[in-house]
């Protein structure tokens, strides 16, 4: 029985009673494990890092799918570039900008962006996520920034691609981005 924070497969997801262990030793596991290349989804939720060194995510060049909840990240500073990425899970970790990171490592793919519960307070905080073109889903549940007055329209504003933002489409009804639904035009 796997009881480390994190799972790798093409398939697999992990269940929640894992044990605590650093993000960086998971993911050496991982990789020795399995090789990074064959790797679409990595969940790494409760591992413990309060930032990234950059290279930890070397040779993971097919990851379609990276979960990094609750691990305690405070920033995005040297998030990989990963250009197949679709999906990033960051909820509930201590992240209070510096989104423009994530433009910096260029996401070309991403489509779904998860920042529940972090620290973001601002709207300029998320303006640098205007910068990446296919995101269609940004979820920022039990964020400040959720207060900010005329808060919906603005980050539709900032970011135009986008379609559904804490569950719900620019007219406020209940919509879900369906990750099957790739090509979802018009």
């Amino acid at each position: 029985e796997d009881r480390h924070c994190a799972a790798a497969s093409p398939s697999f997801r992990p269940g929640s009673g894992v044990a605590m262990t650093s993000l960086a030793a998971e993911i050496a596991r991982q990789k020795a494990i399995a090789d990074p290349n064959q790797i679409t989804e990595l969940v790494l939720d409760k591992c413990k890092a309060a930032s990234l060194n950059g290279d930890e995510f070397e040779g993971f060049n097919n990851l379609e799918v990276l979960s990094l909840n609750n691990v305690g990240l405070t920033s995005l500073k040297n998030f990989p570039e990963l250009i197949k990425l679709k999906r990033l899970e960051l909820n509930d970790n201590k992240i209070s900008g510096g989104l423009e990171d994530l433009q910096d490592a260029a996401l070309v793919s991403l489509r779904v962006l998860n920042l529940s519960g972090n620290r973001i307070s601002s709207l300029d905080d998320l303006s640098p996520l205007g910068g990446l073109p296919n995101l269609r889903s940004l979820d920022l549940f039990n964020c400040e920034v959720t207060q900010a007055e005329g808060y919906n329209e603005a980050v539709f504003e900032l970011v135009p691609s986008l379609k559904v933002l804490d569950g719900k489409d620019r007219n406020g009804d209940d919509a879900d981005l369906d990750d099957d639904e790739d090509d979802e035009d018009e």
